[in-house]
């Protein structure tokens, strides 16, 4: 009574908190669960969980595909490798390959190295390429390959393999992992045909690369069409459609196939 005789003063209110209405709330659905056994995530798990549906929802992932012929690519690593590995004592994998076609195409088109800050795209003078690889727990992590358009092939070898063996050996150090500006998935490496990755936030893109598998392939020859057996491959790029559109994704995927290629 004594608030409505003072003309309702604001000293007697409450604060309202006025709600952004273009944000995104969770809708409170009551799912049945079901029953199981429990497995509590560890903070690894929760940091990827918390990233990944992050990533989907400030990024409007939109996921581009190509078809490689890496035949040439396959026969050459094949004739190279026992020699590549007694001249250097490094392994030739095929992952120093695909970062050195990467690093080659973002050289192209250099809006593809970037990250999103509001209204502003920041296009990266470095060129650091992520290469996600699992843990031996099943987690995910992704290593840093800095400066990659500045290796030479047994460069990037000697340090995608460094990496790798620490990754599986948990020895990994904070800046192994820090200041990636584009990141690298080899689905194949578990069998899988193609992927849909998940955009590495800050980055704007990501690419995946699936099993690298013998086809029978129609090709061109100077004696008409023939079918041959060729070592196929799909990559797909998924990419933030708010930075990236479909004529530079798609020029910088086919641009990377055409360096493997």
């Amino acid at each position: 009574m004594q608030y409505i005789k003072e003309g309702r003063p604001y000293k007697f209110s409450q604060p309202t908190t006025i709600q952004d209405p273009t944000a995104y709330r969770i809708p409170q659905l009551k799912f049945d669960l079901g029953k199981g056994k429990i497995i509590k995530m560890d903070r690894m798990r929760q940091m990827i969980a918390d990233h990944m549906v992050y990533s989907k929802h400030t990024s409007p992932h939109v996921t581009s595909y190509v078809e490689a012929d890496l035949t040439e690519l396959v026969n050459w690593r094949n004739e190279n490798k026992i020699s590549f590995q007694e001249k250097y004592g490094e392994k030739l994998k095929f992952t120093p390959l695909f970062v050195e076609a990467v690093a080659k195409a973002i050289k192209d088109f250099p809006n593809i190295n970037a990250s999103v800050d509001r209204s502003n795209i920041i296009v990266k003078e470095d060129i650091n390429i992520g290469i996600a690889t699992a843990l031996p727990n099943g987690n995910l992590i992704v290593p840093v390959v800095r400066n990659a358009d500045k290796k030479n092939l047994m460069e990037t070898a000697k340090k995608v393999n460094e990496l790798v063996e620490k990754a599986r050996n948990n020895k990994l150090k904070s800046d192994d992992i820090k200041g990636g500006t584009f990141t690298i998935s080899n689905v194949g490496t578990f069998g899988s045909v193609m992927g849909t990755p998940i955009i590495n936030q800050p980055e704007v893109a990501i690419l995946a690369m699936g099993i690298i598998k013998k086809r029978a392939e129609v090709i061109e020859t100077k004696k008409g069409d023939k079918i041959a057996i060729r070592s196929m491959m799909y990559l797909s790029l998924s990419f933030d459609h708010r930075a990236v559109d479909g004529f530079l994704g798609g020029s910088f995927l086919r641009r990377i196939t055409d360096y493997l290629e």
